[in-house]
């Protein structure tokens, strides 16, 4: 196994420069750090899981996460995952800083603002849909801090991953779902969280793109907005059962899933609904029981959050970057008989 010393031999530099490169402890001459890093994934150079762990416990490693809802119960089980890896880095001496807002790009670039006055090493963030958001993130890198997107993402900017669903193959997946519940003949409404979402919007583009390439029987009437907040998906569902009482699919791309089927439940339908979701959360799962929803498309939130903490102290500690930009996590279905 390569050592520090063997790697500054061959790199002419002090071992006090490898130490500081491969250790993140300094700045080092932007040519010499490159050189180093490519001797040392050359000798396959693998640091001390000790000295790792000694090191991190000096470092205090402050970890931001900045995240969508905070009454969506799909992000309470991204933390749940997330506190669940916490512990298990128990060792490192990590801590984290939290944080849940609603839609607002104002919000979300003050609130990560706020996150680097408190000294954050490195941000786990579900991004606003917006250039802003990207600078920012590029900033932070060149600020040694780096960034993991979670959930929906911001494919342009120097985050150094993205760790949630293929957003578009979940619409793409919600087509078919739709196909086989009508036989390829329905007229669809879609409720999205936000415009300004990236995941939301390709749930949707992946929808519309499989009814046009292979299900043209099957239109979308209309697409409403919720903000993922329940007590507005009543409302803005009601007046689409209203404006159109001959839809026989609600399609919802985020959350606020409950709200809008209360309003199903109240209104007064010309036929039953076919109700296409995402994730399996406590009132999804009632609605399923009760019959309201006809299928739930699930994307791992617990292991979504695990994952996004793992990559981002491994780098912190490391300097390895995840060897995939995008880790993608497996898709399920569940209907009411497989709860």
């Amino acid at each position: 196994m390569a050592t520090m010393k063997e790697i500054a031999e061959l790199s002419g530099v002090s071992r006090g420069t490898v130490d500081r490169v491969l250790n993140h402890r300094g700045v080092v001459n932007a040519e010499t750090e490159k050189k180093v890093l490519e001797i040392a994934k050359l000798l396959d150079y693998q640091p001390n899981k000790a000295g790792i762990a000694l090191a991190a416990q000096k470092k205090k490693l402050k970890i931001g996460v900045l995240l969508f809802g905070a009454e969506n119960p799909f992000f309470d089980e991204v933390m749940d995952g997330l506190k669940r890896k916490l512990e298990e880095l128990s060792i490192y001496g990590c801590t984290t800083f939290e944080r849940r807002i609603s839609f607002d790009l104002e919000n979300q670039l003050s609130t990560i603002d706020e996150l680097v006055e408190l000294g954050i090493n490195g941000l786990i963030l579900s991004p606003y849909n917006d250039e802003k958001v990207q600078e920012k993130i590029d900033t932070l890198w060149t600020q040694n801090i780096p960034c993991i997107t979670i959930n929906t993402d911001l494919p342009d900017s120097k985050r150094i991953a993205y760790v949630g669903s293929d957003y578009y193959k979940c619409g793409q997946t919600a087509a078919g779902l739709i196909h086989l519940f009508t036989g390829g003949c329905a007229k669809v409404g879609i409720v999205t969280g936000s415009h300004k979402v990236l995941c939301h919007e390709e749930r949707i583009s992946g929808l519309k793109d499989l009814f046009s390439l292979r299900h043209p029987g099957i239109q979308v009437v209309e697409v409403v907005e919720n903000n993922d907040d329940d007590y507005k998906s009543y409302e803005v569902v009601s007046r689409l059962l209203e404006k159109h009482p001959d839809l026989s699919v609600l399609y919802f791309t985020a959350a606020g899933v409950y709200g809008g089927c209360r309003a199903i439940l109240n209104a007064s339908l010309q036929s039953p609904l076919k109700v296409i979701t995402f994730d399996a959360v406590p009132s999804t799962i009632e609605m399923m029981e009760k019959g309201i929803i006809s299928a739930t498309i699930c994307q791992q939130p617990e292991e979504q959050g695990a994952k996004s903490l793992a990559l981002l102290v491994d780098y912190l500690l490391t300097g390895n970057l995840p060897e995939e930009s995008s880790i993608y996590m497996d898709l399920s279905i569940k209907i009411r008989e497989n709860l």
